[in-house]
């Protein structure tokens, strides 16, 4: 019953509406702005745990042992 008496209500707002004029209003722009800012915090997080690695490439055993052979034409 609550349904189809918040349907009815709805009906007029619906027949107001340009067809050819929709926009997403300001719900639209608040859930742009939500995702602008999560993706924002997101970079920062993603910055402050770069800088936290310290990663210092080891030259591989096999390629050091096999430069110092000498090499026999």
């Amino acid at each position: 019953m609550m349904s189809s008496l918040a349907a009815a209500q709805l009906v007029p707002l619906a027949e107001e509406l340009d067809k050819n004029k929709v926009t997403p209003g300001v719900l639209g722009f608040i859930v742009f702005a939500v995702i602008g800012v999560a993706v924002w915090f997101l970079m920062k997080s993603m910055n402050r745990h770069m800088k936290r690695v310290d990663f210092v490439e080891e030259p591989d055993a096999d390629a050091s042992a096999a430069s110092a052979a000498p090499k026999t034409p």
